[in-house]
């Protein structure tokens, strides 16, 4: 075997072992995609029904008051929420989120605030760390399967720095980017500010259905009643709006597994069908090798067959 045939061969080897890796990803992405998805979806309703029962509180206890509600004049820092992938093979996914959270941040800083970072996954904590941005708290493991316990711990950690005072290092504001997912193809960036808490309406297009083209779907409004409370409206704020957060950054975490699976299963389709085209380009160059070695060696031997022929005479 001629050199150029061995190193072509040695080529199709290791595309073959990637194409097997990359197909392995890809459906390990898709048998998980399903229900990462129902899991993103299926907790609008709750969400909603929470939205739905501040806003009541809201309309009919006009005149109360909560810190979770009040723009802070105390501080200047902000908190900024980055939710990124632990593991890489998603294509654009987190470089699309770091991109946007760049963005945020010079923003904040032109507007003469203070950003403070609070990254969920590694690619975004390890990210930051390389460009010397300090990282405030950092959460990793399990960006494409959150659990309860972890949306919790980052909702809590939040809260607490939104209440507290300012020269405890307390915050004025929290925004989150995130990516949202729409559907298997098309998956937005987001930048959402949670704190102070902005009570939306039921049509916001984080929480409401889509139709099939992943476009928003806008529902007729009905009446809403009037209530009394009892216990008083502010005993309910304060149960319902640590619900209402807690709710939005689990939301949120589940929206960007969602994305993120299905970013890592179109990202792992293309590079299989790359890693597949790759071999057979690499495989028609070995057989021209093949080939050009064989005409090689037949006219070595015709010109060696003439040449004896020649000395005998």
């Amino acid at each position: 075997m001629s050199g150029a045939q061995r190193v072509y061969k040695q080529k199709i080897r290791a595309t073959a072992t990637l194409e097997k890796v990359f197909r392995a990803m890809e459906l390990i992405a898709a048998s998980r995609i399903t229900s990462a998805r129902n899991a993103a979806l299926g907790t609008d309703p709750y969400t909603r029904a929470l939205t739905d029962s501040i806003g009541t509180v809201v309309q009919n206890a006009i005149d109360h008051d909560h810190p979770l509600l009040n723009e802070r004049t105390d501080t200047n820092r902000v908190a900024v929420l980055v939710v990124t992938s632990d593991r890489g093979m998603a294509g654009s996914y987190s470089s699309s989120v770091l991109k946007a959270a760049e963005k945020l941040i010079a923003d904040l800083k032109e507007e003469g605030k203070e950003p403070l970072l609070y990254v969920a996954g590694r690619r975004g904590a390890s990210y930051f760390h390389f460009h010397g941005i300090d990282v405030e708290k950092s959460w990793i493991g399990d960006s494409d399967h959150p659990n309860k316990k972890v949306s919790a711990e980052i909702a809590q950690t939040l809260l607490d720095a939104f209440l507290a005072p300012a020269d405890a290092g307390g915050v004025a504001q929290l925004h989150v980017v995130f990516t949202r997912f729409v559907s298997m193809v098309k998956q937005v960036v987001q930048v959402r500010q949670m704190l102070p808490v902005q009570v939306v309406e039921e049509d916001d297009p984080f929480f409401a259905p889509a139709s099939e083209d992943g476009e928003h779907v806008d529902h007729p409004e009905s009446a809403k009643p009037i209530f009394d409370f009892e216990p008083s409206a502010t005993q309910l704020f304060d149960v319902l709006l640590p619900m209402y957060m807690s709710q939005r950054i689990q939301s949120t975490l589940l929206m960007a597994a969602a994305s993120e699976l299905a970013s890592r299963q179109a990202a792992m389709h293309a590079a299989t069908d790359n890693a597949h085209n790759l071999i057979q380009d690499y495989t028609r160059l070995a057989n021209n090798a093949r080939q050009a070695e064989i005409t090689t060696e037949i006219t070595e031997i015709v010109s060696g067959a003439n040449a004896l022929q020649g000395d005998a005479r």
